[in-house]
């Protein structure tokens, strides 16, 4: 052997020591190798701005343990690592420590700015991967990538250009998300609507001819500032005379049609609508359909511009106090109604929303989104579990052009290029110095592309694309995408058109989506509550493995899931357990031991735990085949604990302390299952069972390469198995009978069983003996036996002389003593609850519990009765 297992598992002690071991033998290197399949899995790149929390923990965990059981079934399996530049989120830091210097980063120019951000990934960037390998995260390290690096600006900068060129790519005036407190657009995928109480405030507009007025109702009064028309439906017979004239704008004066279109409805509110096309999507399709002017009203920050001077400068809310103030002053205001409504927010900081008319760089999605469609309705790319493509067919049924430009530095630079002098504008994958046309200078745009659209590219921007090498050739289409159902929209469906559309194929063929991980209670862990776990502090405290096989075994596809610490513990108990065991294995093996494969002769419990084991390889494959990482996991636990530990261990002392032929053959079963056990168990508790392998086993080469046991027709044991499995159905059944009647092992009796099998009960007396704490066994196929305990299998009838089991004189005097501390806890309650005092005054939870007390000390009187009436039949 190689060595001793410590007699405790210390997961401080091995973890960080067996990752540098696997790094050292570069297990998680992938090779191109034509003579396996390919198993590709590209990680969804955690952002150099986060910690690894307990999403990312989940997440990581299911990647690697499909990779891990890829890798050992024959694959060559890369998990591809990197991480996100997250443009907004990394900005908004680097501003906010730039301004504790008390700097801003316009003064300093934007070539200073992206040094500092340079700088700032290089120092906080990499903590999230060093965080990943404390989780034994086994990906292929020489090839991590950065959504910003070389390769990805190549390839960001090819598509752009691809997509200009095709017509896919454009720069326009539309109605966009503007985030105010993030100075930046942001797409609708970005956008995180939430119910805000509001009104309707129902305002007066009055015709020009003074002939009357028009009333409607809006929840943001503040936008009438830009107000150039009011709306009503061409067939509402109310307001049909009315079409084409002129209204008055209350408190600006500005002169102001009202036209037809049928986007108002005639049902809601009064049929009457104000169109503000700088400022609602909705408006602005009425205003391009009827040639109306867009009048913004508002600045960057959401401030009323100066144009308007009363309110010039004021915050929109602050305005809108005014504005409402000004028309009930002015007897424009009708009334006001409470309106509860959704509001658009910015995902990242959550600030309401503000559509806004601006010029930025868009994607054509109509074209784009239909092979997507195409792609998972003909099941090229599947999504795990299947109900989810409900939200992607959704999400591109329903698409618009996607805004990609956002007002930020950090990020990729949109490759246009501008001539003042001549007006001309060049899209290029190079820089551009001078114009074509003139020969000015050229200018770059300032903006740069949304984090999305490199993120979009990620499974074969990272293998090499635009360039046709090894890696894309073998590893791509990758394999299984595993994330979140909260990104399908922001990720999934953007892989997907970028892949079909610059490769051709699919960018993966299964899309495995999980759930969140919320807190005990079941609420999601965010800051405002403070009820986020640290994955590090758990690591700390219970080691990798029990954290790791915790959210394997609450895990099942698309479903959330509980955070609860019981588990954790519970995990590290089983990995106690299956340290111990082999720590008893080794101590019970001869120093020259050494595994030859399974032993010629085998008896029939080895036959058993053998068979039982072949069937377990085989479903575990099945459900790891199928994505049921937690089913897998639990059937291994339940095998390592239940089967082997609490059943064959024992099942086989008799004949390691006998020594001999039959010491070896139970070692060597005992050797060969444990090492099928822990190849099973590798991809859910890496660590321990690294540590066990390299301990128990005379192979040089780490257990993460070893081949994943699959089934094998030749250990088919099943008659052996079910034979066995009636043994251990009457051991169990003795055993339950003696505890009902609290008869501690150390009381031995005799067996009596009545079975037509009996050989087969004959050769099992030795483990009635061990197991069933009998003092002899005999088998018959009819016993008449009296004043017996009687316990009934489906192959057996097994009698206990009572007489073995209890001195009756004793048991029948424990009883009775028993009997009379019950008796008076009967009267003391029955009396407390006969009290009218006591009932009028106590608290009727108090009066409940009470009688709670009462009915379960009956039922301990009416038991210890009955036991005392079978005792003296």
């Amino acid at each position: 052997m190689k060595k001793e297992l410590s007699k405790l598992y210390e997961p401080k002690q091995v973890e960080d020591k067996t990752y540098k071991y696997w790094l050292d033998n570069e297990c998680f290197k992938a090779v191109v190798d034509k003579t396996k399949p390919s198993y590709t899995i590209v990680i969804p790149p955690p952002n150099i701005t986060g910690q690894l929390h307990m999403g990312h923990a989940l997440d990581e965990t299911l990647q690697d343990i499909l990779i891990r059981y890829k890798r050992m079934s024959g694959f060559s399996a890369l998990w591809l690592p990197g991480t996100d530049h997250a443009a907004i989120a990394t900005e908004a830091k680097i501003v906010a420590a730039m301004a504790e210097e008390g700097i801003k980063k316009e003064e300093i120019g934007r070539e200073a700015f992206m040094k500092r951000a340079w700088d700032w990934k290089e120092k906080y960037g990499g903590r999230i991967v060093e965080q990943l390998k404390k989780l034994g995260s086994s990906c292929d390290w020489s090839r991590e990538r950065f959504t910003m690096d070389e390769g990805c600006n190549k390839a960001v900068k090819e598509v752009f250009v691809n997509y200009y060129n095709k017509g896919l790519i454009y720069r326009g005036e539309r109605i966009i998300n503007w985030c105010p407190k993030c100075r930046t657009s942001i797409s609708d995928a970005e956008v995180n609507f939430e119910e805000q109480a509001g009104h309707f405030w129902h305002i007066r507009y009055p015709f020009t001819d003074g002939s009357g007025y028009l009333e409607l109702a809006t929840t943001r009064p503040e936008t009438l500032l830009g107000d150039t028309a009011v709306a009503v439906n061409p067939d509402d017979e109310r307001y049909k005379g009315f079409i084409g004239k002129t209204l008055k704008l209350p408190l600006v004066g500005r002169e102001i049609p009202v036209v037809a279109d049928n986007y108002v409805e005639m049902d809601f509110g009064t049929g009457v609508v104000k169109i503000t096309p700088a400022h609602d999507p909705n408006d602005f399709e009425v205003g391009l359909r009827h040639n109306l002017p867009v009048i913004n009203v508002m600045t960057d920050d959401a401030k009323i511009i100066d144009d308007y001077e009363k309110y010039a400068g004021m915050d929109r809310y602050d305005a809108r106090k005014a504005i409402v103030a000004d028309l009930d002053e002015q007897g424009f205001l009708i009334k006001v109604e409470e309106h509860s409504h959704n509001v658009g927010t910015c995902y990242r900081c959550s600030t309401t929303v503000e559509p806004k008319v601006s010029t930025q760089w868009f994607v054509k999605m109509e074209p784009l989104a239909k092979p997507a469609i195409d792609a998972v309705k003909n099941g090229e790319t599947k999504f795990v579990p299947e109900r989810f493509d409900k939200i992607y067919f959704h999400w591109l049924e329903n698409i618009r052009d996607w805004c990609i430009s956002r007002q930020v530095w950090w990020g990729h630079q949109i490759p246009a290029y501008y001539c003042d002098s001549c007006g001309k504008m060049v899209v290029s994958k190079e820089n551009v110095e001078f114009c074509p046309e003139c020969n000015a200078k050229m200018r770059q745009d300032e903006d740069t592309l949304d984090t999305w659209f490199s993120s979009a590219l990620w499974p074969f921007s990272t293998l090499g694309w635009p360039e046709k090498t090894e890696d894309l050739d073998y590893f791509y289409p990758t394999s299984t995408l595993v994330t979140g159902y909260d990104i399908i929209f922001f990720w999934v469906v953007r892989m997907m058109f970028s892949g079909l559309e610059n490769t051709g194929r699919v960018p993966f063929d299964t899309v495995l989506i999980h759930g969140l991980v919320r807190d005990s209670q079941g609420r999601k862990m965010s800051k405002s509550l403070g009820n986020g776990i640290d994955p590090l502090e758990i690591i700390d405290e219970y080691g990798a493995d029990a954290l790791r096989f915790m959210l394997a075994t609450g895990n099942s596809p698309g479903n959330d899931m509980r955070f609860i610490e019981e588990k954790v513990k519970a995990a590290r108990n089983f990995a106690n357990k299956l340290w111990n065991a082999s720590r008893f294995i080794m101590m019970n093996l001869p120093d020259e031991f050494e595994l030859k494969g399974l032993p010629d002769i085998l008896n029939i419990e080895d036959k058993w735990v053998i068979s039982k084991f072949n069937t377990l390889a085989k479903e575990v494959n099945d459900n790891l085949e199928s994505f049921e990482l937690g089913v897998a996991a639990q059937k291994v636990y339940d095998f390592i604990w239940d089967v082997y530990c609490d059943w064959y261990i024992e099942l086989t002392k008799p004949r390691i302390l006998a020594g001999g032929e039959t010491a070896k053959s139970a070692q060597s079963v005992l050797v060969w299952v444990m090492q099928g056990m822990i190849k099973l168990l590798h991809p859910f508790m890496p660590f321990i069972t690294e540590e066990i392998w390299q301990a128990l086993s005379n192979f040089e080469k780490p257990l993460m390469i070893e081949s994943f046991p699959v089934y094998d027709e030749k250990l088919n044991f099943k008659q052996e198995e079910a034979d066995f499995e009636k043994i251990i159905s009457a051991i169990k059944a003795i055993r339950n009978r003696r505890a009902e009647m609290n008869v501690v092992p150390s009381v031995k009796a005799k067996l009596f069983v009545e079975t037509n099998e009996i050989e087969l009960f004959d050769s099992g007396k030795m483990f009635f003996e061990r197991l069933a704490f009998a003092s002899s066994v005999e088998c018959c196929e009819k016993f008449e036996i009296e004043d017996c305990v009687t316990v009934v299998t489906d192959s057996a009838r097994i009698f206990i002389p009572l007489n073995d089991l209890v001195d009756t004189e004793k048991e029948i005097a424990r009883l009775n003593k028993e009997k009379a501390v019950v008796q008076k806890d009967i009267d003391f309650l029955s009396s407390k609850l006969n009290n009218e005092g006591f009932l009028s005054k106590a608290p009727q939870k108090l009066i409940d519990a009470e009688n709670q007390k009462l009915d379960k000390a009956n039922e301990k009187m009416l038991k210890i009765e009955e036991s005392i009436l079978a005792l003296t039949k």
